[in-house]
């Protein structure tokens, strides 16, 4: 057997013997997810610590992280491999957390060797929730616009001002923040910091979205105290820093559109709701070439995230990719939840009852619309696909 055989005959019998039973179940809800952090509470589910642990303790939380960070070093063709196995008995991602997806990228590549040190375990263990202090209410598309400030008090920072759409803050540990550190220049007066959430002066403010859900938050900053020690990078050079992260954050969000068909809910649905007819096909034909149009779309598309990975991994990526990853993510998962909508009929716009699962399908459905907005509008990415892929002139 090759080596890659061999660690794939490995991984599969670990896996099989260390995944919980109830870690292998569809997502339901929110409460399905783990997003680790001091207040995560594992009373209802302990599974999903356990799953954690035995995971963090192989490294196999970020597979692809050096050991000493509190990966598990595998190369990119192992990675591949790990996750592939995963998917073969349907395993949840044992951790989702902001600062796998997000901050750790950018703390190995622009943090120092303490900060790594500091930083990146606890992530990888799930001991620290993040949550990530970009847009502010008069600077959203234009990010560069922001104007928290962060007044230079010798060995540390003061920060004032608020920031908005703050994903979670109200459960986060730790924020990543910009914060702008000079009037001089627009990108170029921009610093990246780290704080706890417990610091005093932070305050936050749930913001209830129209699918009765708050993920998001308004965050205050009044005269907070930040050790420079948890800025990242030079000090005005934030901007070269929340540019890394942002292509990252869009890979992240563009995963929403990968198929996810563990029991193929859109199909079990559909049947539910409109039957076979009598060749045992959907008997919808509408229904059916719209799921059918979606599937292909969608098997595309993680043919296409693969591919992307891979070319990232390698060094070989466009800077623009993630800019299309994240415009076609979007729409294919805004896609699903409108499917999702047509295949339960009547009741998928139940909003509350036991039956639908509080809501569910109406209430993603409601959520979706947002993906166009998060993380650099749709408008945006397009402009970006047109300037640096397609190169086209601008007006």
């Amino acid at each position: 057997m090759s080596d890659l055989e061999t660690f794939r005959a490995e991984t599969r019998a670990w896996l099989e013997e260390n995944v919980p039973a109830s870690m292998r179940e569809p997502v339901r809800s929110e409460a399905d997810v783990n997003w680790g952090g001091r207040r995560a509470d594992y009373s209802k589910n302990p599974d999903q610590k356990l799953y954690m642990e035995r995971m963090a303790t192989r490294g196999w939380t970020v597979p692809d992280w050096p050991k000493e960070y509190g990966g598990g070093g595998l190369s990119p063709a192992e990675t591949k491999i790990l996750r592939e196995e995963m998917r073969r008995i349907n395993a949840r991602n044992p951790l989702n957390s902001f600062g796998i997806s997000m901050l750790g990228p950018a703390l190995l590549k622009y943090g120092t060797e303490e900060q790594k040190l500091e930083h990146l375990p606890k992530i990888a263990r799930g001991e620290i929730r993040w949550c990530q202090g970009y847009s502010e209410p008069g600077a959203g598309s234009d990010l560069a616009g922001l104007q928290t400030w962060a007044e230079d008090a010798g060995d540390h920072y003061i920060v004032n001002g608020q920031k908005v759409w703050t994903s979670y803050a109200d459960k986060a540990d730790w924020i990543f923040c910009l914060v702008r550190t000079s009037k001089e220049s627009k990108q170029g007066g921009i610093s990246f910091v780290l704080f706890d959430m417990e610091s005093d002066g932070v305050s936050t403010k749930p913001i209830l979205l129209i699918s009765g859900y708050s993920p998001f938050c308004e965050t205050f900053f009044d005269d907070v105290k930040v050790p420079k020690a948890n800025r990242i990078h030079d000090e005005n050079k934030g901007w070269d820093v929340a540019k890394y992260l942002l292509g990252h954050e869009r890979e992240m969000i563009s995963g929403m559109g990968l198929s996810t068909s563990s029991g193929n809910p859109l199909i079990d649905g559909a049947i539910a709701t409109v039957g076979l007819d009598k060749d045992g096909r959907l008997a919808d034909p509408i229904l059916r070439a719209q799921l059918a149009l979606f599937e292909v779309r969608a098997k595309a598309f993680t043919a296409m995230s693969e591919r992307f990975i891979d070319e990232l991994k390698a060094g070989r990526a466009h800077p623009a990719q993630p800019s299309m990853m994240k415009y076609y993510g979007t729409e294919l998962n805004k896609s699903r939840n409108e499917l999702a909508m047509a295949a339960g009929g009547s009741d998928a716009l139940d909003w509350d009852s036991e039956q639908s699962n509080g809501g569910a399908a109406s209430r993603a459905w409601l959520r979706s619309k947002g993906n166009s907005i998060e993380g650099g509008t749709s408008e945006i990415q397009l402009n970006i696909i047109a300037k640096r892929i397609l190169e086209l002139p601008s007006t």
